[in-house]
């Protein structure tokens, strides 16, 4: 026996329900007591829903079958609620009958298909191009690079099928700085080349200001110059200093500033390069690993500076062993190592990197990353190249 249409829409929920024949493929508004069949192929669809009254519905039927991949975003109006929440109501089943109905001001819209859009919520580290050592094989001693700035930090409710640029900066040659990174808008500074002497000309002995400081170069010892400073940490909050060359003897040069502490000053004749200042640890792989330590000043009588723990690399040293300059670590934002007269340039800065975590219930398309599962979260590794991300 065929079912009447009254009680075909008794059983189906949808008494009452007129239904609106144009598909809808882009944001709407609903009327209440009508159905809409919904496309979303092309992306996430958000349907503004009409002042509630107590028993009043709307239908919303996927079209495509699409909701599981691109999902319905329900906003409400004004202060009303979904499912008793302020929060946002989102649909992501394929072939969805979402029938929603209002029941009261207390519990607001209402449908077994309708879930809560908990926000999200994403960790970050974004770490600067390291600056390069100071130095070219006919100058004189170079300071440390600076480290390349660090950043960590949450973003909170970023936007699904949203663009977010991500950068990853490049490590410096040549003393001079490291590039930015980016992530969400929020930007990470290169680290400072350090100082390298050319004969006549103070300021170049001068670490540059970056995301931490390039250390400072030495002159001609005893020949009565000023000391040579190293570069600021600019801006604050990203690095330290890089360290300081006063030229009272030797020839050996100041260490690059890292995230974790300034750069190593340099005075006397002992003839050892300068530390460059340790990085920062950070777990949000899972692991603690150190980025961001900055780069050793060259030694002339003694070694090259150690570099900061976080992919600093070593000072060169003349005497009585020829080492050349160490690079800062690939994706680490380490300085380079300073150099030494007649022995090569000063090392390159270490490229940085761009690291983030979030529930492992979405995905990030876009810019090519690497993804791994950490607990109940995803981690996704950026390690070079610029470009748009979505989350999913």
């Amino acid at each position: 026996m065929a079912l009447t249409k009254l009680t075909k829409n008794l059983i189906d929920g949808t008494f009452g329900t007129e239904w609106v024949s144009t598909i809808q493929t882009s944001n709407f508004t609903a009327v209440a007591s009508k159905g809409y069949f919904v496309n979303t192929t092309a992306g996430t669809i958000t349907i503004n829903l009409p002042a509630g009254v107590v028993g009043t519905e709307i239908v919303i039927q996927d079209y495509a079958g699409t909701f599981g991949t691109n999902k319905v975003l329900l906003n409400t109006n004004g202060s009303e609620k979904i499912q008793g929440s302020a929060l946002e109501g989102q649909i992501t089943t394929n072939n969805a009958t979402a029938v929603l109905i209002y029941q009261d001001a207390t519990k607001g819209w209402t449908s077994q298909d309708v879930e809560l859009n908990v926000p999200l919520s994403v960790d970050y580290l974004i770490v600067a191009g390291g600056g390069a050592g100071g130095g070219h094989i006919n100058t004189d001693y170079g300071g440390g690079g600076g480290a390349g700035g660090y950043l960590t930090g949450t973003q909170n409710t970023p936007a699904v099928a949203t663009n977010y640029l991500i950068t990853v900066g490049a490590g410096a040659a040549s003393g001079t700085n490291g590039s930015n990174s980016q992530a969400f808008s929020t930007t990470a500074t290169g680290g400072g080349g350090g100082g390298w002497y050319q004969g006549g000309n103070p300021a170049t002995g001068i670490g540059s200001d970056g995301g931490s400081g390039g250390g400072g170069a030495s002159g001609f010892a005893g020949s009565g110059m000023p000391p040579f400073p190293g570069g600021s940490a600019t801006p604050s909050g990203q690095g330290n200093d890089g360290g300081e060359c006063n030229n009272s003897g030797g020839y050996q040069s100041a260490g690059g500033g890292g995230a974790g502490a300034a750069g190593a000053n340099v005075s006397g004749s002992g003839g050892a390069g300068g530390a460059g200042g340790v990085g920062l640890s950070s777990t949000i792989t899972g692991s603690s690993v150190f980025y961001a330590g900055g780069g050793g000043g060259s030694g002339y009588n003694g070694a090259g500076g150690a570099g900061g723990n976080g992919g600093g690399g070593y000072g060169a040293s003349y005497n009585p062993n020829v080492f050349p300059a160490a690079a800062g670590t690939a994706n680490t934002g380490g300085g380079g190592g300073g150099s030494v007269n007649g022995v090569g340039n000063g090392g390159d800065g270490g490229s940085g990197i761009v690291i983030l975590r979030y529930p492992s219930g979405y995905t990030i398309s876009g810019l090519s990353g690497t993804t791994t599962n950490v607990g109940s979260d995803k981690v996704t590794t950026f390690t070079s190249g610029t470009g748009n991300i979505q989350f999913n």
